[in-house]
């Protein structure tokens, strides 16, 4: 969404219902609290993350000419 854009909903905003303003209010909130909360990492995305630097690190990695092989494939 433009600045423009965002601009011209935020001013519509003044012209709807208590009850329509409180709703966009908690939506905020709650998108809010998705957004800037920090993710903790589980075990399994521990372990996930180690098998792909295990990987790199025994060379084990595509080249860019095989992902688009790849896509080019199954995606034409």
């Amino acid at each position: 969404m433009t600045k423009e854009a965002l601009a011209e909903l935020i001013a519509r905003v003044s012209t709807w219902s208590e009850e329509a303003k409180e709703e966009l209010a908690q939506s905020i909130v709650e998108i809010e609290t998705r957004h800037a909360e920090d993710y903790e990492l589980t075990d399994e995305d521990r372990a996930a993350i180690e098998r792909g630097q295990a990987d790199i690190r025994a060379g084990r990695i595509v080249s860019d000419e095989e992902v688009t092989a790849l896509f080019n494939r199954y995606f034409p």
